[in-house]
Formats: C-alpha cells, structure tokens, sequence
C-alpha cells in the first residue's frame, strides 16, 4: 500500500510538472488558462458572472494564442488546429454574451470550451505528435 501512494504521488508530480512546463514554455497558453479558470471554474458552481464580464478577455487571449509562436516541441497540425477551434469558439462564446444568450447555452459553451482548452494541453503533452 505505501509503494502504491509513493508511486501515485511521483506520477502525479510528474503530471503537475509537465503542466507547469508547457505553461512555461507557450505564455500565451498560460495566460488564456488563467482567464479560463476564472470563467469555468465559478459556471462549475452555476456563478456565470465572471464568464459574461470576462468573455472579452478569453476571446482576446485566443486571438493572442492563434497569432503566437507555437514552442517547436508543440507545433504539429493537431495543436494548430485546437489552437484554432478554441479562437472560433471563444469568439462565439463572446457573441453568446453580449447578445444575452441563457445561463444553460453559455454554461454549456464554457464547457465545451473548457474541453477544446484540455485537448490543446493534452496534446501538448504527449511526445508523439500527429502530423
């Protein structure tokens, strides 16, 4: 039992570590993950103020994400075309807010955003990229 708690917590370092590198590594990646946990997080808890006066901001940072250079480890057509997906979604996330959709439809937006958001992180993880 204390190996698997042992092995269970080096693996979850592991994991922790990786996250925090690929943050480290694409700031434009950190800084739309910041604004995304300040949005999803409190809609997790049915709280969507902070998602309708911080919509703008996601859609900004997506915009700075898409322009930015991928780190070379990241780049592959799978991450580019995330990247991209996230960009279009926060934009109609945006679009959603300011034309006053329901509390369901931008629930449901910000998780399917959320989603997109851990796929890029996701494949940034794993070493063997699809071209």
């Amino acid at each position: 039992m204390k190996k698997s708690i042992i092995l269970f917590t080096v693996i979850l370092a592991a994991t922790q570590l990786k996250a925090q590198s690929i943050f480290d590594k694409w700031t434009e990646l950190n800084e739309y993950h910041e604004v995304m946990s300040k949005t999803f997080h409190p809609a997790e808890n049915d709280n969507l103020e902070p998602l309708k006066t911080m919509a703008n901001d996601l859609k900004m940072k997506a915009d700075n994400l898409a322009k930015s250079k991928i780190p070379m480890e990241f780049d592959s057509k799978d991450i580019k075309k995330a990247v991209a997906q996230l960009k279009t979604d926060s934009k109609a996330l945006y679009n959603q807010v300011e034309s006053k959709a329901s509390d369901e439809e931008l629930k449901k937006s910000i998780y399917a955003l959320h989603d997109v958001f851990h796929k890029i992180v996701g494949l940034c993880r794993n070493e063997d990229h699809h071209e």
